[in-house]
């Protein structure tokens, strides 16, 4: 029987700090979706304009995180994440000053978006792989769940500050939280277990000695994507990790609050609504951490695509059924929206080893992202073409209802018992 620690094993610190950045971010990446309403009115910007942008960001959130575990291997995990949240402060901080669209692009498209995709999805499962062995699958719910934290205590907040102080002072009052982090993570975080003589929670054989990373980041994230591309199982789940960006920040995330205007509520009520969901996300968030320690992984995420994508099926509907009907599309669709993490970065971890679990679910990531930048941007043209966005949802649940049918094909990951006292470091 594996013996679980008594005393407070710095991990959990580890972990309590990662959470309150990765909400922070998290609040900074839903503000573009309270942004484009304003930003119409003031600049008379297109909505495939301001899309695009947030399209911009999306893929650049993605793209950077291989690079950006490559980079935290080699240079540290404080130093990297510090260095990110300086550039978000500063890109928030600059906004005010916006005029041309391109400006949009530049701040909120490539640097928001850059920087905080270095603190990106990949974050959840780097940490827990560095610093647990017991209890891995639920730190990563936990720990995805923090994009939810960020969204529930955010949205509403900053909505109301857009709308009674206008969007300008919301930005600042955003970049004034981000800077904030910055001495709490410098004091508080740790690279690695090994730098205070602990082994991961969990480990039973003790600290173990860290090989020196070696090489070009660059060439260690193409290296690693090179060995998991050849993997049929990689690629399965990663055009269901596609589907899940498509349906979640690159549609609800990011037109749920224009959709609602378009339909009468205003932008306070879209942003509670997003809050709504995201209470309901970290439930199912932290739920689906628990059970992907105990069930087969591919049967979860069948149905968490699958009820996702008949969820945004029922979505356009809901608008014409009062906020009754509303509130039940964000229980549903809420408990899934972030579900299918735990379960992706365990299949992943079946597919390449324990030891490039963190870069690999940094590369999917990437591919989650392109879903998320496509359905943005998608959206945003279907908007203006059809005047509605029932086209978008009816598409975007088509596509989680074949990825739900897709991973069950992937024949790698399967519940197994883990070898007593492995440790997991991240790569």
């Amino acid at each position: 029987m594996t013996r679980i620690p008594s005393r407070l094993h710095y991990g959990w610190v580890v972990a309590g700090v990662t959470f309150v950045v990765i909400a922070v971010t998290a609040g900074v990446r839903a503000a573009p979706g309270i942004l484009i309403v304003p930003l119409e009115d003031e600049f008379h910007w297109s909505r495939a304009t301001i899309s695009f942008a947030i399209s911009v960001n999306l893929l650049f959130y993605g793209l950077v995180g291989p690079f950006a575990a490559a980079v935290m291997d080699r240079f540290g995990v404080r130093r990297t994440m510090s260095l990110a949240l300086a550039a978000t402060a500063a890109a928030v901080a600059l906004s005010p000053t916006m005029r041309e669209p391109w400006q949009l692009v530049l701040l909120w498209g490539a640097v928001v978006g850059l920087s905080c995709g270095v603190i990106g999805s990949y974050l959840a499962a780097y940490v827990a792989a560095r610093w647990f062995v017991l209890r891995q699958g639920l730190v990563v719910g936990v720990l995805t769940g923090a994009n939810a934290a960020g969204q529930l205590a955010f949205l509403p907040s900053l909505a109301g500050l857009a709308t009674h102080s206008g969007w300008r002072t919301m930005c600042l009052v955003v970049a004034g939280f981000v800077v904030a982090l910055v001495p709490l993570l410098i004091l508080l975080m740790r690279d690695r277990p090994q730098d205070l003589g602990l082994a991961p929670y969990g480990d039973t054989r003790g600290p173990q000695p860290v090989p020196a990373p070696r090489g070009n980041p660059a060439t260690v994230a193409f290296r690693a994507l090179g060995d998991g591309a050849r993997s049929k199982d990689f690629w399965l789940i990663a055009g269901g990790f596609f589907a899940c960006g498509a349906s979640t920040n690159g549609l609800i995330g990011t037109h749920m609050i224009p959709a609602c205007v378009d339909h009468g509520l205003t932008e306070v009520v879209g942003a509670g609504l997003l809050a709504a969901v995201g209470v309901f996300s970290f439930i199912g968030g932290t739920l689906s951490g628990w059970l992907s320690d105990r069930w087969d992984n591919r049967y979860l995420l069948f149905w968490y695509y699958g009820l996702r994508g008949l969820s945004l099926m029922y979505l356009p509907f809901a608008f014409d059924m009062s906020f009754v009907g509303l509130s039940i599309f964000c229980v549903f669709y809420g408990l899934d929206w972030i579900a299918s993490v735990p379960p992706t970065v365990r299949l992943l971890r079946g597919v390449v080893g324990t030891e490039r679990t963190g870069i690999m679910v940094a590369w999917i990531t990437v591919i989650h992202q392109i879903g998320g930048a496509t359905a943005a941007f998608v959206a945003g043209v279907l908007r203006i073409s059809y005047g509605s966005y029932l086209q978008a949802f009816m598409l975007s649940g088509l596509l989680c209802i074949v990825a739900a049918f897709m991973v069950l094909f992937i024949g790698a990951g399967r519940k197994r018992r883990e070898p007593e006292g492995l440790a997991a470091p991240a790569q």
